[in-house]
């Protein structure tokens, strides 16, 4: 690799790190501000953290609620690219743009029963230990 071609690199990449961070960063302003099930799952979510603390989880159960609520979180990002695009595409009606909405909704809808569903089997016994203690 010629020292040229090294520097280039190392300057993209350090640009392009900082940039992509600042886009991801943006992403999330829009969700956030844009789409109310995702405001409606940050506060779930932050509920959780909390009865998570009171609780006292263990790691193994914190390991399952970031990955559980890191896979609604990005699934809500993924329903909403798709959502912006096609409505880009086309602010008419369109048989495959609804299929394609329709599946990504899909997709938030299952991370979001799957995570109810691993907050309930972490919360239940634990909430259960927490009164008995």
């Amino acid at each position: 690799m010629k020292a040229s071609d090294k520097n280039e690199m190392n300057q993209f990449t350090r640009k392009g790190l900082a940039g992509s961070f600042r886009n991801a960063f943006s992403g999330i302003k829009v969700l956030v501000i844009s789409e109310n099930n995702a405001r409606i799952h940050f506060v779930i979510l932050i509920l959780v953290v909390i009865a998570g603390i009171v609780l006292k989880l263990s790691p193994a159960h914190w390991i399952a609620i970031v990955l559980a609520s890191g896979l609604v979180i990005a699934s809500e990002c993924f329903n909403t690219a798709v959502e912006y695009l096609a409505d880009a595409i086309t602010p008419e009606y369109n048989s495959v743009i609804k299929k394609a909405k329709n599946l990504a909704a899909a997709g938030v809808l299952i991370s979001a029963v799957v995570s109810v569903i691993t907050g309930l089997i972490i919360f239940i016994p634990a909430i259960f230990r927490f009164f008995d203690a």
